[in-house]
């Protein structure tokens, strides 16, 4: 595919992730922020749409593929290499979620996975619904690996919407590095790369005046920061990520997700987030997310 002359810089967005996971609320998202978005595009097309809208002056693409061209899987990964060559920026990104979170999205939508249809995968027509979910994630296994994932079990499609936004708005010359806080009662994020567990430090919910408030405020930092193991975790927890973090944008990764989490996702793990974040963001692209804190803003 040659450029169009005059081109100044095209950009495209492939979500793709397993079925149920979000992937109709992330193509809108970008569609509100100003993609051309098209859904289920055939992989084998993808290179001659994108010289069209080229051709038309679009320059942000966003095109969701998925297991519905399960017969043309094998042609995305080519496709969107191609387009690289070209020099077409290409973000590509996963959307996931916990196997017991799809069946039950399924479940309340009755809609009907597309593996189950005979037309669209080889076996029984009407294989098990877990059969098909676990069918999906092996064939889009080499499209997860290559992508940058977002875990949507815990998120509200506010919060899916302002993190698909936050994601194609980074820059994407180099490594973004993702921060997220989390609580393990609700599950441990399935996009994390690194999981720390800082459940060892002093608990801010057991101060009364303190057990409303968040890691972000002022008298959780300031109590935070007064116990000794709370600097000294953060600490380490930086000269890991510094001493690993040239390996992966050696190994040309895009993102990396490091998730912090603790009891209730709302002091400890919110605090060394914002620490962390803070400490890297001369270095390039880092972004915040606040999983817990996220959802209960996006419900407010």
């Amino acid at each position: 595919m040659s450029a169009a002359p005059g081109a100044s810089w095209r950009e495209v967005v492939l979500i793709t992730g397993i079925s149920g996971s979000g992937k109709s609320v992330a193509l809108h998202a970008l569609e509100d922020a100003g993609y051309f978005c098209v859904d289920n595009l055939p992989p084998e097309l993808i290179e001659s749409f994108v010289a069209l809208q080229h051709s038309r002056s679009t320059a942000r693409l966003a095109i969701a593929a998925d297991v519905r061209s399960a017969r043309s899987l094998p042609h995305l990964l080519p496709a969107m290499e191609k387009l690289r060559e070209a020099g077409v920026t290409v973000r590509a990104v996963f959307l996931d979620a916990s196997t017991d979170t799809l069946v039950r999205r399924f479940s309340e939508t009755r809609r009907r996975h597309p593996l189950s249809d005979a037309e669209m995968a080889e076996g029984d027509a009407h294989r098990a619904l877990i059969e098909a979910i676990e069918l999906e994630r092996e064939l889009l296994s080499d499209l997860r690996i290559t992508s940058s994932v977002v875990d949507t079990s815990e998120l509200r499609a506010a919060q899916l919407r302002s993190w698909i936004k936050n994601l194609v708005q980074a820059p994407a010359a180099k490594l973004t590095l993702v921060f997220e806080s989390f609580a393990f009662k609700h599950g441990v994020p399935l996009d994390a790369d690194y999981v720390f567990d800082v459940r060892v430090l002093p608990n801010p919910y057991y101060v009364r005046e303190l057990r409303p408030q968040t890691g972000r405020d002022t008298d959780v930092i300031g109590y935070l920061e007064a116990q000794p193991e709370v600097p000294e975790m953060v600490a380490q927890i930086e000269a890991f990520i510094r001493r690993w973090l040239p390996a992966f944008e050696q190994d040309q990764r895009n993102y990396l997700t490091v998730a912090i989490g603790c009891t209730g996702g709302q002091h400890r793990s919110v605090y060394c987030v914002e620490q962390l974040a803070q400490r890297f963001q001369a270095r390039g692209t880092t972004l915040i997310r606040h999983r817990e804190l996220d959802a209960r803003d996006a419900a407010a």
